[in-house]
């Protein structure tokens, strides 16, 4: 049964489901601020690591950083997820770093309905986070990469954007304020 819910209204009129799409760089917070905002919306939530295969897990335990061409299976699989959520009319919340526009516009398809939450914090602070996490598969190595390949969203995909210096509940009280103010949630 799908969680209990409440959305904006399409230009028709009737209710439209939505799904919020938390990116950001390993170590930004976007599963646990994922969480709070999912369960503060009473939507679906989900984190889009569980789609990962075994070997992606491994190769970024192991340190190395996966190419394009393992990450297109994993985006088509959470694409699949946040379609089958809209066309259900299910609102969500999925967690992916989506840190290129290209993997966005996978993941958006296009539909105004996705929309993306990008938790913005500098190198030194998710550094420091990194530095204190035991037992994720993403090695703290990474991180480099991630700033390298990182392309924050622009204007036109029209992001809430969010710092990620206060704690997780400030955190994602102001991404629901921030969803709601610019047209979709709870009321």
């Amino acid at each position: 049964m799908p969680a209990s819910q409440s959305t904006p209204n399409d230009p028709a009129g009737s209710p439209a489901a939505q799904v919020l799409v938390v990116m950001g760089v390993s170590g930004s917070g976007k599963s646990t601020v994922a969480a709070l905002v999912a369960e503060r919306l009473g939507w679906i939530f989900v984190d889009g690591d569980s789609f990962h295969t075994p070997e992606h897990v491994a190769k970024m335990h192991a340190g190395l950083a996966l190419d394009d061409e393992d990450r297109a299976p994993w985006l088509a699989s959470i694409a699949v997820w946040i379609r089958h959520r809209l066309e259900r009319g299910e609102s969500g919340v999925i967690v992916c770093s989506a840190l290129r526009r290209a993997y966005r516009d996978v993941l958006t398809g296009g539909s105004r309905q996705v929309r993306i939450v990008y938790l913005e914090g500098s190198r030194d602070l998710i550094a420091g986070r990194l530095a204190q996490r035991h037992g994720h598969f993403m090695a703290p190595a990474l991180l480099d990469s991630q700033f390298a390949t990182l392309e924050p969203p622009g204007e036109n995909e029209h992001p809430v954007v969010v710092g990620i210096a206060d704690d997780p509940e400030r955190i994602a009280e102001r991404v629901v304020v921030r969803v709601q103010a610019t047209g979709g949630a709870v009321s």
